[in-house]
């Protein structure tokens, strides 16, 4: 009876240790935003701090980490932060932005908890809120492979993160009132690496060092509101080995262009001379050109950086080659052990297919952005939380845009929440076509997608055939040039509200936005989580009574 006995006990507490063992880990901090007195460009202006910091902390995690965020906003608006590039498998209710969550009220805080499930990668953390990213709040956001899933490539000697970025000496405040008023933001006034401006008098602090011989991974993101940014480190080139999360063909690139949203992670060698070197972002695409510079010092360096830096690329040309340059690996593993190239994208049928034309006009006097002529607004109930109450049909109308615009669509623009009602698990295509002069940015919540093509003029079903079908990078962004389309291809099997939006704040701001609802018509745990018990509620769903959740 006694051995009985401790064979059952031997056998429970087997099973308590694999049920403490089987939930992934958590992370958890504690985040005071507030504002404080910054002078990046040599300015005093406001800022908004998270902890004391700009930029804000980096978040480093590791695959399928679980991320738990206590926000306390001390700022006198309400306040979002969005995980750009984080897919929030089967969560929407935390992605930070306002078509899924009510604001972060002043003097109150909000706990985010989300997962990094299945991801690598490098990516970026920022306000969704009113022009709050023109003022900081934002940092890094890394996920590191787990030490049972092989890297492409050896640990390097160190890991560092680098953001740049334009910048504006104006406040947040003044910038918002700048465009609720008509105006453009114009043209920002520097370009900040890591939240600071290089004087180039000598006495510079270095922003990184590196010991002579060894390798280091460097990840760039443009965390900036408008421009994209051409980054090299000077005397150095950079292998290119992971972008937003795909591990890549490792070529070879003496500069790279950092659109706004995009992360790149690049190994550099410090095998030159030992002294100093400039990291160099500068703007791309502009008639002025604004360079933004730091410091980068071998441990044993003497001598100052060169003040010899080689000119930025012209056109965008070039850098349309070097999007095509870009290759996944499809041989390495990602997040799972199995390899990239095990997911045939490529042999898919397509089951719908949707245009999306970016635009510019005047409604009463001023200037709004849209897409196929509808300017999105964030309406006081978040969408996400008017369809899981019932009430979406007080809030906004499903489809107002049609998936294949006709040419005259774009002219006429009126304004109204912007919800497209796609459908679970389906295969589409998605066409970003820019009539425009300028380029543009644009990102998708919830999904990584396979940027199959950019090419100049406007797109039709006979360019399918240009289309990279075997080897496009996986990512969350994807930039088109001006007079030019863009196509991806993703599979819609993440439920939830999504937001497919420009990443150039200011016409994000201004109605360049739209979101995806995707529902799971089993409404079933396996395809989405129930709302968080601690979830804000705000306009009509305030005083409702919660719906039933879902079941299994």
């Amino acid at each position: 009876m006694g051995e009985v006995t401790f064979m059952l006990l031997l056998c429970l507490c087997v099973v308590a240790i694999s049920t403490v063992r089987g939930e992934d880990p958590y992370l958890f901090f504690t985040w005071n935003v507030t504002y404080g007195t910054i002078s990046p460009l040599g300015v005093p202006q406001q800022g908004i701090l998270i902890n004391g910091q700009f930029p804000g902390p980096n978040i480093n995690s590791t695959t399928n980490n679980n991320i738990v965020i206590n926000v306390f906003n001390n700022l006198d608006e309400p306040f979002l932060v969005t995980w750009s590039g984080i897919q929030n498998r089967k969560n929407s209710w935390q992605d930070g932005v306002l078509g899924t969550m009510c604001p972060i009220a002043p003097g109150t805080n909000y706990t985010y908890h989300f997962q990094v499930k299945d991801q690598i990668g490098s990516y970026i953390y920022y306000p969704t809120t009113a022009m709050h990213r023109a003022a900081g709040g934002f940092g890094g956001l890394r996920v590191n492979s787990r030490l049972l899933i092989p890297v492409p490539y050896a640990d390097p000697e160190d890991d560092y993160t680098v953001l740049i970025g334009d910048w504006y000496a104006k406040s947040h405040a003044t910038l918002r009132k700048f465009l609720d008023s008509g105006r453009s933001l114009g043209r920002p006034d520097g370009v900040l690496i890591n939240g600071k401006s290089t004087k180039g008098n000598g006495k510079d602090e270095p922003l990184f060092t590196m010991k002579p011989g060894k390798t280091y991974k460097y990840r760039i993101c443009n965390v900036g509101l408008k421009n994209s940014l051409n980054f090299k480190i000077q005397g150095h080139t950079m292998k290119l080995v992971e972008m937003e999360g795909s591990h890549t063909v490792q070529n070879t690139y003496e500069s790279l262009d950092v659109h706004v949203g995009q992360c790149f992670s690049v190994l550099v060698t410090a095998d030159q001379k030992p002294k100093d070197y400039y990291v160099v972002a500068t703007t791309r695409f502009t008639k002025s050109v604004l360079t933004g510079k730091a410091i980068i010092r071998y441990t044993n360096g003497k001598g100052p950086a060169s003040p010899e830096i080689p000119e930025p690329p012209v056109g965008w040309a070039w850098s349309l080659n070097q999007f095509r340059s870009f290759r996944w690996n499809l041989t390495s593993s990602a997040a799972r052990p199995n390899p990239q190239g095990s997911y045939h994208y490529g042999a898919i049928n397509i089951t719908r297919t949707i245009k999306l034309v970016n635009s510019a006009s005047k409604v009463d006097g001023k200037i709004r952005y849209a897409v196929n002529g509808i300017s999105h607004i964030d309406p006081p109930t978040p969408l996400k939380l008017a369809e899981y109450y019932g009430v979406a049909d007080k809030v906004f109308k499903y489809d107002s845009i049609p998936d294949d615009p006709p040419a005259q669509a774009t002219d006429k623009v009126s304004m109204a929440p912007n919800v497209l009602n796609m459908t679970f698990r389906n295969f589409v295509e998605i066409i970003f076509e820019n009539h425009e002069k300028s380029i543009q940015s644009w990102h998708v919540d919830g999904y990584s997608f396979f940027a199959v093509a950019i090419e100049p003029g406007r797109w039709t079903p006979e360019r399918r055939k240009n289309y990279n079908l075997l080897d496009a990078v996986s990512r969350h962004t994807v930039q088109v040039f001006p007079k030019s389309w863009a196509a991806i291809l993703l599979t819609l099997d993440n439920a939830g509200m999504w937001n497919i939006r420009s990443e150039l704040t200011e016409r994000r701001y201004l109605g360049q936005q739209l979101y995806a609802s995707i529902l799971s018509p089993a409404r079933s745990l396996r395809d989405e989580y129930n709302i968080p018990d601690n979830t804000l509620l705000c306009g009509t769903v305030k005083d409702l009574p919660k719906p039933p959740p879902y079941s299994i």
